[in-house]
């Protein structure tokens, strides 16, 4: 893969990032909680209360988050009254491939149990079924080491606000995991860290030395030194000396870590479309078609793309009470 010129640390900027913008509002906890139950068929402000057993203000500010960022909207069921239902938006739907493709991942590698939380059946063709992620041109399941880049129309870069607040998940990861066992969550706890998913997003891009990191995302030594042992402990990386007088170490992607290239790139594809303002920041080339492509989510049984109208779901747990 090429990569990306590095930009001098000393201009402190970071890179438009369409994957990033995605996972700033994947990240938080409550928000994709109350999307997630959308996916499961919740419209009403009783049914995510009393599934996911929020306190009521909680929830009223993320469903109004949820509705100024595009993704819901809200419908009047009842006639002369104030009562409405929460639905997605086309900018919402659209959030599905995203995720299926972190369920994909979870579900392989992060499910405590033998079989998945969750069953997929592709209503169109019948069949139960896994969701791949292919090349929009040739339909062949994507792999990294076959990814080009170049610069896209909405590349570019803007200055790195280092006292900016960085993260607004919950401090306990498990809370994404309230109610429902979820693969997407699991998922979430290793990628929706903002600089563990910088330095994966890196290490895609061929970044493999420690102080290549800290140059190019700006990050603090201790942090990049914890967040590294985090990655390594979840078994994404794993560490190789590659000199010994001083001993140094590189940091090169396990399978387990590069199985997440799938779900990266569904995701960059939505912020392209919907945070982007259709301007990606990166072109993908696919090395076997040698064409541009983005990622779409298909049916392991048909290679149909997944719509979340013509999916249902086999529980393999019971809600929690």
């Amino acid at each position: 893969m090429t990569q990306p010129v590095a930009e001098p640390h000393f201009l402190s900027r970071d890179r438009f990032c369409s994957v990033a913008r995605t996972l700033e509002i994947l990240s938080d906890a409550w928000i994709f909680l109350v999307l997630r139950e959308s996916f499961f068929g919740a419209r009403r402000f009783e049914q995510f209360q009393n599934v996911l057993q929020l306190p009521r203000n909680t929830l009223v500010i993320r469903l109004r988050k949820l509705t100024e960022l595009g993704l819901m909207h809200k419908v009047s069921y009842s006639a002369g009254t104030t009562r409405f239902e929460y639905r997605l938006t086309d900018r919402g739907l659209d959030l599905y491939p995203t995720m299926l493709a972190l369920m994909k991942f979870g579900d392989r590698w992060l499910s405590d149990a033998l079989r998945p939380p969750l069953q997929l059946v592709h209503s169109k063709c019948s069949h139960a079924c896994l969701p791949l992620v292919v090349c929009s041109s040739c339909k062949e399941i994507v792999d990294a080491h076959a990814v080009l880049y170049s610069a896209g129309p909405g590349a570019g870069s803007e200055p790195r606000a280092h006292d900016r607040k960085r993260s607004r998940r919950t401090s306990d990861p498990l809370i994404l995991e309230r109610v429902r066992p979820c693969s997407v969550a699991r998922t979430l706890r290793i990628i929706g860290d903002r600089w563990s998913f910088l330095l994966i997003r890196e290490m895609f891009f061929g970044v493999r030395r420690f102080d290549a990191f800290e140059a190019n995302i700006g990050i603090a030594t201790n942090i990049l030194t914890d967040r590294l042992q985090r990655l390594a402990g979840h078994g994404i990386v794993e560490r190789r000396a590659y000199q010994s007088r001083p001993q140094r170490f590189e940091y090169r992607f396990t399978p387990k870590g590069r199985d997440l290239y799938g779900s990266l790139i569904v995701m960059m594809h939505w912020g392209d479309q919907w945070l982007s303002g259709g301007r990606a920041p990166l072109i993908l080339r696919h090395h076997p078609c040698q064409q541009e492509f983005f990622a779409q989510v298909v049916c392991s049984a048909c290679r149909q793309t997944l719509e979340p109208r013509q999916t249902t779901y086999q529980l393999r747990y019971a809600l929690a009470s």
